[in-house]
């Protein structure tokens, strides 16, 4: 993840901007074509009705014409229902909100009121024209919203506009001299409206019974399982001619428990499922299953031995090696991160260059729904930007090929490949959405752990180390920190090159830098798995997911994880004497 620094104040006359605009010689583009919608549509009706009006009015209007307007409403329906050791502890009925972001640019798209000067994403001047909408499909309402709000982003783009342009003459050259947007194609697309079916009395039950299932477990600290169902609505409509309507559905249960060992370490653990269906969710039986596992599992855990520091040879299964793709190179090649120079720019310079072995290629595809038989959170048809979504080959044998692109621009990527992405109520930039990782050496998962044997035992070190599952990370991308990444590992296992059964290990953080982690690559499994999760970023969260095959890599190094002075509880949890032992 990573977070925006704060805008500095400014004051600079207006009558400055207005004389480059002037010099420059860019003029207004063109007042929209409408486009056709649907008859009964009153939202996206209404927004088209305004943006034009707005549009028309205020590309003649202040010192720096008006180019482009984009206004994307999100209306979002949603539930929560969650539950502790057989008892509700949250029950949300069905929300109702819809959230208002206009995006207004002021300039030309080769320097407008966005630029960042090369210092950050250029979105933050958006964020205060978010907004709740009218819930009611009122055109008057809406309509009066929209201008309110366009009003403000107007007044404030041309005093950005004003800003940058006076600082131009009194900051060093940028050195990447790209155009602030690119020029993309309108897109028409209105799709279906699903409803979102949920009974809220059976998943009540579902959620108590599920969570119920904690109280045999009497080691276990704190526990809690989570249903929610969310359905997005998306509106999106611009000044080029993009009309968008479309919607997302997410169920998702999932279950998270934390326990104490006796030294004071905090462990926990989470399991979950995601759909895009009811039909999707795992039965009963199954949920069970999941539930007990993972009871069982953090039990185990407890006791544990704790992770000391080490270096050494590792194999990732396919889970966490995507989530160990996601954050150490995901992240790196979002396009607006090559020319925003408070940035790393890691992989900036690197294109047609071996950046891991030539046995790994990497693309990224929103378009692709399911790997298998199980959904992908980041499939989307267009993007936050009204742009189709395209499959990306991002590393080809080992080369970088591309970055994933929204519609800043960077030296030697001028246009969009579908990748603008955004929250309800933020400004989009480059995201990730479905990462899948290939090889083409690959070798049964068996013959993937002797090869780390037979590793451990070349570098002559005491054991070698197993990733089942990741729970996530951070990775730091900003220049004035170190070029660093920290995964947190839910299950780590020793093992021995002598035979010896392997070892459960507790506490364990895996850090490292980017690029010699991908080159300690040594082979794949023939296995593939999927870690479907959420990512923030400056536009907000975003499902996305992340596929790869079980990788063993050459050197990782891990730290021990920080714990608590706290002692366990002193006394038992409630009914624990004749609940003692259940799990075994």
């Amino acid at each position: 993840m990573k977070a925006l620094s704060g805008r500095r104040a400014f004051t600079v006359l207006l009558t400055q901007a207005a004389l480059w605009a002037t010099q420059a010689g860019f003029a207004a583009a063109p007042t929209p074509t409408p486009t056709s919608l649907p008859a009964n549509d009153v939202v996206l009706k209404s927004m088209q009705a305004e943006l034009n009006r707005s549009y028309s009015k205020l590309k003649t209007s202040g010192d720096a014409p008006v180019y482009f307007i984009a206004y994307r409403v999100y209306d979002v329906v949603a539930c929560d229902i969650s539950g502790e050791f057989g008892a509700l502890e949250t029950d949300k009925p069905m929300s109702h909100k819809r959230t208002l972001e206009i995006e207004l640019r002021v300039g030309s798209p080769h320097l407008d009121s966005t630029h960042s000067g090369g210092h950050g994403s250029g979105t933050d001047h958006f964020f205060s024209t978010r907004v709740p909408m009218p819930l009611d499909d009122s055109p008057e309402a809406i309509r009066t919203v929209l201008w309110e709000r366009t009003d403000s982003a107007f007044k404030a783009a041309q005093s950005r506009f004003a800003n940058l342009t006076a600082e131009r003459d009194v900051k060093i050259s940028e050195e990447d001299k790209s155009d602030d947007f690119s020029t993309e194609k309108p897109t028409v697309y209105v799709g279906p409206q699903v409803p979102l079916d949920v009974d809220m009395t059976a998943w009540q039950d579902h959620v108590r019974h599920l969570s119920g299932i904690y109280r045999s477990y009497p080691e276990l600290k704190d526990s809690s399982v989570h249903f929610s169902a969310k359905k997005t609505r998306r509106y999106l409509v611009t000044s080029e001619g993009t009309s968008i309507e479309d919607e997302q559905t997410e169920y998702r249960v999932f279950t998270t428990a934390e326990a104490a060992a006796d030294d004071g370490m905090k462990v926990w653990l989470y399991d979950g499922v995601e759909a895009r269906s009811k039909d999707e969710i795992p039965s009963q039986a199954k949920l069970e299953q999941m539930v007990k596992k993972l009871a069982v599992s953090l039990c185990q855990l407890r006791v544990a031995p704790p992770a000391e520091p080490y270096t050494g040879p590792a194999i990732l299964q396919s889970k966490s090696a995507g989530v160990f793709f996601h954050e150490i190179f995901g992240h790196r090649i979002e396009g607006h991160r090559q020319k925003d120079e408070s940035e790393g720019r890691t992989f900036t310079k690197l294109v047609g260059h071996q950046v891991m072995p030539t046995f790994i290629s990497v693309v990224d595809d929103p378009l692709m729904e399911k790997l298998g038989n199980k959904s992908l959170n980041g499939f989307y048809k267009f993007d936050d930007e009204g742009v189709p979504a395209q499959k990306v080959t991002l590393v080809d044998k080992g080369i970088l090929k591309n970055f994933l692109m929204g519609r800043s621009p960077v030296k030697g990527f001028q246009n969009s490949n579908g990748h603008g992405r955004a929250a309800p109520g933020k400004s989009p930039v480059a995201r990730q959405g479905n990462l899948l990782v290939s090889s083409t050496k690959t070798v049964p998962y068996s013959e993937l752990r002797n090869l780390l044997i037979q590793e451990v035992k070349r570098q002559k070190k005491p054991y070698g180390l197993i990733f089942d599952e990741l729970a996530g990370g951070f990775t730091m991308t900003q220049s004035y920190l170190p070029q660093v990444f920290a995964l947190k590992p839910l299950r780590v296992w020793q093992v021995f090159p002598d035979g010896k059964p392997d070892q459960l290990l507790r506490g364990v953080d895996l850090v490292g830098t980017p690029l010699a982690s991908l080159e300690s690559i040594m082979s794949a499994g023939d296995d593939t798995d999927v870690f479907n999760g959420t990512c923030g970023a400056e536009s907000g969260y975003v499902p996305v997911s992340a596929a790869s095959p079980s990788l063993l890599v050459q050197t990782i190094e891990v730290e021990r994880n920080s714990k608590d002075k706290d002692k366990p509880p002193i006394l038992p949890p409630p009914n624990s004497e004749q609940k003692s032992g259940a799990h075994k």
